[in-house]
């Protein structure tokens, strides 16, 4: 039953309710409290209700909440002043019947400051039923403004996540073609390494993070498919601390950066290189860093579409608690670093 009454209808009970309760109060504390005060503080209720909830009526039809503030104080003040002058009215009407010797502190016979009561009282219920409104009209605008950003957030992501997968592909592609006619028992063995990526990476883009560990496992393979094309020329360390194996990742972002080291570093070396992964916390932050032989040269300068893609994902999830640099560590190595919080 009581799971019925609106707020708005509880506000009122509540607030009327205390109103009459202090009446009550103060009365029975200086002895005036009798039969007579009660029926007139019972009528003065049930006339503060009826004209409240016609005013309310009157705002909801008009929709005045709706309209720019100055609009809205304008209504508001003729409002409340047709409300008082009604009030006070019908409440001076109600001191002919009832005995006003009894109402020593609000309502006697005097319709002028029956008036000014009534306008200081209902001026108060509208400017609480405005700021109800006002915050709850904020709180939806925030809760839809959050809902828009998440929706905005997740698209951002999937049109990342589907650009960097045929991205990825046709590398691999590429590295599987020059071996068809050099090697092809090791041309089917890179199709294999492939199918393993392929496999994971469609069950990395349903979620929006995935743990460490998994996306290692995609880089293994595709460091395997990539070994199969630069022989002794690549070599691979890795330097993981196993508590962070846990830790969530945006998915492909690691294949991505070691696909860089490799495209832009590895490959560019007459003897190829090394490329050292490692994870580990620091300050509170989940530290990944990739070292590759190599020099960033100034036309690639960071800004290539899997840098791009990873700088993106990051301040989508992460925000500025995110962050990813790549730089020249020393002359013959670059280092990429991503430090994320830790959820």
């Amino acid at each position: 039953m009581f799971k019925r009454i609106s707020k708005y209808w509880w506000c009122q009970i509540l607030g009327w309710g205390a109103y009459a309760f202090l009446y009550f109060f103060f009365g029975f504390f200086f002895d005036i409290l009798d039969i007579s005060m009660v029926q007139y503080v019972f009528s003065v209720v049930v006339i503060g209700i009826l004209i409240t909830h016609a005013f309310r009526a009157v705002i909801v039809r008009f929709r005045w909440i709706e309209k720019p503030f100055e609009n809205v104080a304008i209504y508001f003040f003729f409002g409340i002043l047709v409300c008082s002058t009604l009030d006070s009215f019908l409440l001076s009407c109600l001191g002919l019947l009832f005995n006003p010797s009894h109402l020593v502190y609000d309502f006697n016979d005097n319709w002028l400051r029956a008036f000014i009561q009534q306008t200081v009282f209902l001026a108060l219920w509208a400017v609480i039923y405005f700021l109800w409104h006002y915050v709850e009209e904020s709180r939806n605008s925030q809760v839809g403004q959050l809902k828009l950003e998440a929706t905005v957030r997740t698209l951002e992501l999937k049109t990342i996540k589907s650009q960097l997968n045929p991205h990825f592909i046709f590398n691999a592609l590429n590295s599987i073609r020059a071996l068809v006619d050099e090697n092809p028992r090791r041309a089917r063995t890179a199709i294999t390494e492939l199918s393993n990526i392929l496999r994971n990476s469609m069950q990395a883009d349903k979620a929006e993070t995935v743990s460490l560990e998994n996306e290692l496992s995609i880089v293994k393979d595709y460091l395997a498919l990539e070994n199969i094309r630069f022989e002794e020329r690549l070599k691979v360390q890795y330097d993981i601390d196993p508590e962070t194996l846990e830790l969530p990742v945006p998915p492909l972002m690691l294949q991505t950066l070691v696909e860089n080291a490799i495209k832009h570093g590895i490959s560019r070396e007459v003897k190829g290189g090394l490329i050292l992964i490692g994870s580990h916390v620091h300050d509170m932050k989940h530290e990944i860093t990739i070292r590759n032989t190599g020099q960033i040269v100034e036309d690639m300068n960071g800004h290539g579409f899997g840098l791009a893609s990873t700088r993106q994902r990051l301040g989508l999830l992460f925000g500025k608690r995110a962050s990813f640099e790549i730089y020249n560590l020393d002359p013959a190595t670059v280092e990429a670093k991503v430090r994320m919080p830790l959820l």
